[in-house]
């Protein structure tokens, strides 16, 4: 049936297992434990060889739920899902790569994942090569013997850089190694990385699945065998970066949305990008990846803080993915612990500033924005 079904209908209908009360919502279990019926039973779920819900550290009902449904989305057999984005990251590299494994990462990643990868990683020794998000020679010549994975999002943050994810899946697949992709700026809607040729999808469910920035979740996403049986969920089970039944119940409910509001999003964006685009004090920006726009004003941090500081509409904050537009200034807040040589090289520059256009009238936003732009 599913295989018949639009992704909007799959968005609202999988993941429904109605409990004996038959409710008609999908149930919230807030339960860190499960009751077996005898011991022959409890040993049998603890091996493996009887499905069922265990503890809810790795195994939850309304988590299930939630990994039903977004799995469906992005045309995955099997869904993790996580704490929040970067420990779906962390999760995924713990359960993959091993000391002495080589990761090749595009040069323009999210601030956190590029800490992650340079500085906590790296004690582990597992040590990253970054590259051009959009050259795929400069992946294939940073390939070493002990290359495992590969790492990329895009669009990038806050750039909105476009990788090229089917040349790159084909240099990882002739290599052996495997390609991840942080979908997070687009989400199933727009892009389905494993069609394309990834192994792997990433998501910070903080963002667009939950679409109203009140919870905060991750997702690890790909081939059953790869997420089940590699080490990944093994980490996730004994580690516990687990996403809570609570806010898998909300994310479960912002998926029901998720395609009309990235379609409401990535409309207002375009309206708002050409806007800029003909504005005299913007020297560039990029239009690209959903409803992120990336621009730079001309006259540095101090010109870019005095748009941010003259807007009253949108929102003051790193996140993005909500109802409501938010502005931020990646050099100071998102990249700020990132050497400014590293930001100079990943295009992010002291007057750029990354608008995450929400649902309000485009119009309103420009004259938000205008107040700054002087």
């Amino acid at each position: 049936m599913e295989n018949e079904l639009d992704p909007e209908t799959l968005a609202i209908h999988t993941g429904i297992h109605r409990s004996q009360f038959n409710e008609h919502s999908e149930s919230l279990y807030l339960t860190s434990s499960f009751v077996f019926d005898s011991a022959a039973q409890a040993a049998a779920r603890f091996s493996g060889q009887e499905p069922g819900n265990i503890y809810s550290r790795f195994t939850n009902p309304t988590v299930t739920a939630m990994q039903e449904r977004l799995a469906v989305l992005e045309e995955a057999e099997a869904c993790i899902a996580t704490a929040s984005g970067m420990s779906a990251i962390l999760t995924c590299v713990m359960g993959l790569l091993s000391a002495g494994d080589h990761i090749v990462a595009s040069r323009s990643l999210f601030g956190s994942t590029v800490n992650l990868f340079s500085n906590i990683l790296s004690r582990f020794n597992i040590q990253t090569t970054f590259v051009s998000a959009t050259d795929p020679g400069e992946w294939q010549a940073a390939i070493t013997t002990n290359t495992r994975l590969f790492f990329l999002e895009t669009p990038s943050n806050p750039l909105t850089e476009i990788s090229d994810i089917a040349a790159l899946a084909e240099i990882a697949r002739r290599k052996g190694i495997w390609l991840a992709v942080d979908n997070c700026f687009c989400t199933p809607v727009i892009q389905q990385p494993l069609k394309l040729g990834a192994d792997l999808v990433i998501h910070s469910a903080t963002k667009y699945l939950d679409g109203q920035g009140r919870v905060l979740g991750g997702a690890i996403l790909g081939k059953r065998d790869l997420l089940m049986d590699s080490g990944i969920f093994g980490f996730l089970r004994t580690t516990g970066p687990t996403l809570s039944a609570f806010n898998a119940w909300i994310i479960l409910k912002g998926l029901e949305t998720l395609s009309l509001r990235v379609k409401a999003h990535s409309a207002h964006a375009l309206e708002v990008a050409r806007w800029l685009e003909a504005h005299p004090q913007v020297v560039r920006q990029q239009k690209t990846g959903g409803g992120i726009v990336s621009f730079e004003v001309r006259g540095g941090k101090e010109a870019a803080w005095r748009v941010i500081d003259a807007t009253w509409l949108m929102s003051i904050t790193a996140n993005l993915g909500d109802t409501k537009s938010t502005l931020t200034h990646p050099a100071t807040t998102t990249h700020g612990r990132i050497s400014q040589e590293a930001r100079e090289a990943a295009g992010i520059r002291d007057g750029l500033l990354r608008l995450a256009v929400g649902l309000e009238s485009p119009d309103d936003l420009k004259a938000d924005l205008a107040r700054g732009l002087q």
